[in-house]
């Protein structure tokens, strides 16, 4: 029950975040003026956007308070700055330093959106917020384990959801929140069978229809096209197994913010699963070398992505003890943040033992294969692997 809650949690994500620089009017104008419309406003949050996907949070902060000073009443300030706090709790779920402010930004949205819900001519506007704004405490709430308020805070997103979803026909910008929903509203059954009730009150969308929506927003959107661009390079990967078009977005969103570590990591991540290992290997490099200089966002998680993929490279080229220095620190990386059951930890101690049978060290080797075995599943390909291993180490040394 859980995987399910925090997959569909994580979904409502991808909805709310083609609608940020949608049809924002401000209160207490007339309906057909658009915030966005504003040159000024406009470059004031391009930059702001781009700081905040290149982690530089404390400069895109500072004009995130520029508008909230120029829009109080107006949720879309809080929103972003809660955003702000989102994309540093990205490169780390088990980082909960920044919740609290989180929650509060969110919690603020909703109340300016609410007061705004009540205006006709702002209702559409509202609605995108209140949808956004419950659909990111989803998110956190089901990475946190909290399941029952995922389920009810996510309930409350999809219901504005409905309210905000057509009406891309005056903007690119709009279009990636039907993109998005076409998409994936047709896979939450499919993989979900459990979550139909949840989809039955909503109309299906068009899977296809929803990849060039997609494509059309990455290619000609002007406020949403990082945002597009970054969850189609997720969904070619993980659902459509084309590698190729996700690392042709991967190096866009790595070249144009080279200092966000999420990005920064996938970009190496398709660069190895691509085979292009020298690409790859000057690329983790400079993971790990930003990793071990302390940047902003560069924690243990890449680390170890670095560190595997730099340890699998030396290993193919024949140099073990390069090799095993960098899965040793994919293993310190991997302990240090408690991911001890993810592939990269588990890999990286399979191939040192291979390494240390190689060299003769039996005992070094049995103790990597054990801590294997220990981490992860009987039937999991990992710990398969430890079995046949343990079973070779005693044949040699008769213990």
């Amino acid at each position: 029950m859980e995987p399910m809650f925090k997959q569909f949690a994580k979904l409502l994500l991808f909805f709310y975040l083609g609608f940020i620089h949608g049809v924002l009017g401000a209160p207490g104008q007339s309906k057909h003026y658009l915030l966005i419309e504003d040159m000024q406003i406009q470059i004031e949050t391009t930059q702001a956007l781009n700081d905040m996907y290149n982690f530089k949070f404390q400069k895109a902060f500072r004009q995130f308070v520029w508008l909230k000073q120029e829009f109080p009443e107006h949720p879309l300030p809080y929103l972003l700055m809660g955003m702000n706090e989102w994309w540093q709790i990205m490169p780390d779920f088990n980082n909960k330093a920044h919740d609290k402010k989180f929650m509060a930004y969110m919690d603020t949205t909703i109340e300016k959106a609410e007061r705004l819900y009540e205006i006709d001519s702002s209702r559409v506007e509202a609605a995108f917020f209140l949808s956004a704004a419950y659909g990111f405490k989803a998110r956190l709430y089901s990475e946190r384990g909290k399941w029952l308020k995922a389920a009810m805070t996510t309930n409350k997103s999809l219901e504005y959801l409905e309210d905000c979803r057509g009406k891309d026909e005056l903007s690119p910008e709009l279009m990636f929140g039907d993109g998005i929903y076409n998409y994936f509203s047709n896979w939450i059954p499919d993989h979900y069978p459990a979550l139909k009730p949840f989809m039955i009150l909503f109309s299906r969308g068009d899977k296809y229809l929803g990849l060039k929506q997609l494509r059309e927003v990455a290619h000609n959107a002007f406020y949403t096209r990082t945002e597009a661009q970054y969850w189609l390079m997720r969904i070619l990967f993980t659902e459509e197994n084309d590698i190729q078009g996700a690392l042709h977005e991967s190096e866009y969103l790595h070249e144009t913010y080279p200092d966000n570590a999420y990005f920064h990591r996938y970009y190496a991540r398709l660069l190895y699963s691509t085979g292009r290992l020298v690409k790859a290997r000057l690329v983790a490099e400079n993971l790990l070398a930003k990793v071990d200089s302390g940047y902003v966002g560069y924690e243990s998680t890449s680390g170890r992505y670095a560190c595997f993929y730099l340890g699998q490279i030396a290993e193919r080229n024949l140099d073990n003890q390069k090799a095993l220095f960098y899965y040793s620190r994919a293993v310190d990386f991997s302990e240090k943040s408690g991911d001890t059951k993810a592939g990269y930890y588990l890999y990286s101690l399979l191939g040192m033992a291979k390494i240390e049978m190689e060299n003769g060290n039996l005992k070094a080797a049995k103790g990597h294969l054990k801590k294997v075995r220990k981490n992860s599943g009987r039937n999991d390909p990992a710990n398969k692997r430890a079995k046949e291993m343990l079973t070779a180490l005693k044949k040699k040394d008769g213990n």
